[in-house]
């Protein structure tokens, strides 16, 4: 993940540390250590006006094996460490997305993003030192008296899908309606947009059709097909026509 230090000079601008109200926070840690008695979920809890994290729930290295002391570490070496690298790339660009979300706008803005929650689902080391699943919950938490993001939450849980072969996934949720949202934009993790042409043809992929069909039922030639094909690959900066097909329904390309 990006340092979250290099966000620091926005918040501090916005974030009077002397006007903060510790004692939500420690409400919240009191009453997510009571829960740790009955999940195994890892919960932590990030604070932006010191950009530092201000609690991380005991069970950690249990759930991941994960050195607790190595966590809290502000450069995040150890935590990246432990990604599976073909997951890193897009995990990076979506939390710093997030958080760019989160901080821009007014008060407002602010309070409707307590409802907003990015859910992450990716690949990382586990307490055998293989990769395992993980899904994680990231929202929201405080908001200082002037409506400026305070504190974060994050909560981290074994995914009941172990399937390690499909790269990360991630979704935006309202929690107050329901509304699942695709997240980043298609636009920001690719350096070009697809064509209506290319669009067309991954949807085609997709059904399982391949370039001869593709090619009669669009009245184009096979090498035409192909080149779309090769062109989809270098957009989207994958290895081949079946990681663009899975990268692009993510993303809702298709």
């Amino acid at each position: 993940m990006k340092d979250f230090k290099e966000i620091s000079a926005q918040i501090s601008q916005r974030l009077r540390k002397e006007e903060l109200d510790y004692s939500l926070l420690d409400r919240h840690i009191r009453f997510l250590e009571s829960l740790s008695v009955v999940q195994n979920s890892f919960v932590s809890i990030f604070d932006l006006a010191t950009m530092e994290h201000a609690y991380l729930s005991p069970n950690f290295a249990d759930l991941l094996g994960w050195d607790p002391a190595k966590i809290i570490s502000p450069d995040n070496e150890y935590i990246n460490s432990r990604m599976h690298p073909d997951d890193l790339v897009h995990l990076d660009d979506v939390s710093w997305q997030f958080f760019e979300l989160v901080l821009r706008g007014d008060a407002a803005w602010h309070e409707q993003m307590k409802f907003i929650k990015l859910i992450m689902d990716y690949r990382t080391l586990g307490k055998s030192g293989d990769y395992v699943r993980v899904i994680e919950q990231h929202k929201l938490l405080e908001l200082d008296r002037n409506g400026n993001a305070w504190l974060s939450m994050s909560v981290i849980d074994l995914s009941p899908d172990q399937d390690l072969n499909s790269l990360c996934r991630y979704r935006l949720v309202n929690t107050q309606s329901g509304e699942l949202y695709y997240f980043p934009s298609a636009e920001s993790m690719t350096e070009q947009k697809l064509s209506y042409r290319e669009k067309e043809i991954l949807q085609l992929l997709a059904k399982g059709l391949i370039s001869k069909q593709i090619a009669d039922k669009l009245f184009i030639s096979v090498n035409t097909v192909n080149t779309h094909r090769q062109r989809i690959i270098e957009k989207l900066n994958v290895s081949n026509t079946a990681e663009a097909v899975q990268y692009a329904g993510r993303l809702g390309l298709i």
